[in-house]
């Protein structure tokens, strides 16, 4: 059996790597990945925030059978089969470092063993939460933090918001960071696993998610060339009050300040990118490099200024298209796929090269099948005013607003930032219905009442998590 390690990086976007073209982002290690292997350029997260898309990478599941097509904590995960789960089962070691982001926070979801660390979670820093599950105990890499550096010491201390667009680079020594440890915690696990075993690592990297803290000499590498600009679509709305708050979703106005943001951005995804290379060292020196396949993702992406939006749940480009490598071992195809993949996929891809068996409730594909095909994928994401469903094709997205019943068409061939909403284009006219009936028959039996088989029905009142809570 052949050993898997999994890389899952949180909230980058599909466009920044060096190897796709990025103008401004350096990512050699990731580039070197990528042309050793198979990149996919059509990748998505259906649901893009951060435990939604979890729950599809860990289970298999499109959102409406995990049912969480929102962001919301506190939904205990009890899933019959999970990756992890299935990959014990199949004689693999399990290990995942880094981040989960799964309720309980302890929740092993079939791993042997997690050295956990999930940023900053608010919900689990409240005082009224028990003891064990405050996340200044239940979080590995923060108690390490303080036996370092003393009880006070907290990944807040740069006085960043882990939602914000401010920057700064991390005050603490490297080796300090939560990105090295992760590495550095994987490569412990390198020296002693049990070698009698095969392997299936998940290396779980909370950034280029904010705060936006890389080490001073990764922010170097950008204070002094001249950033693009973020793409502003013809129908974008211009920078409202809302944009001032640090954690808004609406940009914002500084212009400086976006683009210190935007340096802190590329700054954390090079760091990031150091660090695997790192990772790839050691799998070098333990003589595993020919023998391991290697998988890179990220749960979703980053809006990072691109039509005055920042953060993520939007249908948008920057926000919901994820880059995805693999690369290394009993890889027969190298390149780059144009074929739409999406997180449920990675499930099954890892399974089939494990061979191991795939459970009924995976509606993933096996990635490297010579039978993988797909038509569209059915995103969406709660959130009131934003709330949103789409289906994207490999070569053009159709978006439906919940709440105001407002829709939007680009054709992503012609228009890949997505500059021109072609939705009253009359040569569009049949195609956009097309898509309109796929939404409509991906949301026919959906409890909160979008649609009456005929056509979609807006302000109808949105959920988080479509299922009865435990």
């Amino acid at each position: 059996m052949k050993n898997i390690l999994l890389i899952v990086c949180d909230e980058m976007r599909g466009d920044c790597l060096g190897v796709s073209g990025h103008p401004d982002v350096k990512t050699p290690y990731l580039d070197s990945l990528a042309l050793g292997g198979l990149r996919f350029d059509n990748a998505y997260s259906a649901c893009p925030s951060c435990i939604p898309a979890r729950a599809a990478l860990m289970t298999g599941m499109s959102q409406d059978h995990t049912g969480r097509v929102g962001y919301k904590d506190g939904i205990r995960w009890n899933y019959p089969h999970t990756l992890a789960g299935e990959m014990t089962k199949a004689g693999y070691q399990t290990q995942c470092i880094g981040k989960m982001h799964v309720h309980p926070l302890r929740n092993s979801l079939g791993f042997q063993n997690i050295e956990l660390h999930d940023g900053y979670l608010h919900y689990y820093r409240n005082s009224e939460k028990p003891y064990y599950e405050n996340q200044k105990v239940a979080d590995d890499y923060l108690w390490w933090l303080r036996n370092e550096l003393g009880p006070q010491a907290d990944i807040t201390d740069t006085g960043i918001d882990c939602n914000s667009w401010l920057a700064r680079p991390w005050i603490y020594d490297e080796k300090y960071h939560p990105t090295n440890w992760v590495t550095s915690r994987c490569l412990d696990f390198l020296r002693r696993r049990d070698r009698d075993k095969s392997f299936f690592l998940m290396a779980s990297y909370v950034r280029p998610h904010a705060p936006f803290d890389a080490p001073k000499p990764f922010f170097d590498m950008y204070d002094n060339i001249e950033l693009h600009s973020p793409a502003i679509g013809d129908w974008a709305e211009k920078p409202n009050e809302s944009s001032r708050l640090l954690t808004s979703s609406e940009g914002c106005f500084d212009a400086d300040m976006r683009r210190r943001a935007m340096i802190g951005y590329y700054a954390c995804i090079s760091h990031l990118d150091n660090q695997i290379g790192k990772l790839l060292d050691g799998l070098y020196f333990e003589n595993l490099l020919s023998d391991t396949l290697i998988i890179f993702v990220s749960d979703h992406g980053e809006l990072l200024f691109d039509h005055n939006m920042y953060r993520k749940s939007r249908p948008y480009e920057g926000s919901a298209h994820i880059p995805l490598i693999i690369s290394g071992a009993g890889l027969k195809n190298r390149g780059v796929s144009h074929s739409l993949a999406e997180l449920r996929d990675i499930m099954p891809t890892v399974l089939a090269a494990a061979d191991a068996g795939i459970p009924d409730t995976v509606d993933g594909q096996d990635l490297l099948s010579d039978n993988f095909k797909r038509e569209y994928i059915h995103g969406e994401h709660s959130g009131g005013n934003i709330g949103n469903q789409f289906i994207v094709t490999n070569h053009d997205k159709y978006i439906w607003f919940m709440q105001s019943g407002k829709e939007q068409y680009f054709n992503l061939e012609k228009d890949p930032h997505e500059l021109h909403n072609a939705v009253n284009d009359s040569e569009n006219a049949n195609r956009i219905s097309y898509l309109r009936s796929l939404l409509i028959n991906e949301l026919k039996n959906r409890p909160e009442g979008y649609t009456d088989c005929k056509k979609l029905i807006s302000g109808r009142p949105q959920r988080d998590y479509l299922f009865d809570e435990k």
